[in-house]
């Protein structure tokens, strides 16, 4: 880990964090005798970030491993992790608001899991984000 950045460091250990608030309960209703749950996975299109999160995290952890990394990447790493970190924040704010029943169903509430990972998305993101967005702007 030595050989990472600190953003790399956050990067990585948010995007641990959002890998595992995809099994924790998102979305929770409560109906009188009992209440039901379901996890970050509920939106199809939140196994795309569980995808990202395994390439973030496996790619970190390779380039910890390896002095000379054993595989040539089409993108420098560092775009790597952006792109993939942004696309994760994107869609997991999608699923942060696409609440199940739609938006004016009432009764549906957010479960402890929406909040770590939506919070873990935006760390991972901002690390890498914002040196770009400063570059852009000179």
């Amino acid at each position: 880990m030595k050989r990472w950045s600190p953003a790399e460091r956050t990067t990585a250990i948010a995007t641990l964090v959002l890998f595992i608030s995809l099994f924790l309960p998102w979305f929770t209703y409560n109906y009188g005798l009992g209440s039901v749950s379901v996890d970050g996975l509920w939106h199809g299109w939140m196994y795309l970030v569980f995808i990202l999160c395994l390439v973030i995290l496996v790619y970190l952890v390779s380039r910890a491993g390896f002095s000379e990394m054993p595989f040539k990447l089409p993108i420098a790493g560092e775009q790597l992790l952006l792109v993939a970190s942004v696309v994760n924040l994107v869609l997991t704010v999608l699923a942060f608001v696409d609440k199940p029943g739609g938006i004016g169903f009432s009764g549906i509430g957010w479960g402890f899991g929406a909040f770590v990972g939506l919070i873990a998305a935006i760390v991972a993101a901002v690390p890498l984000g914002m040196p770009a967005l400063r570059a852009r702007r000179k």
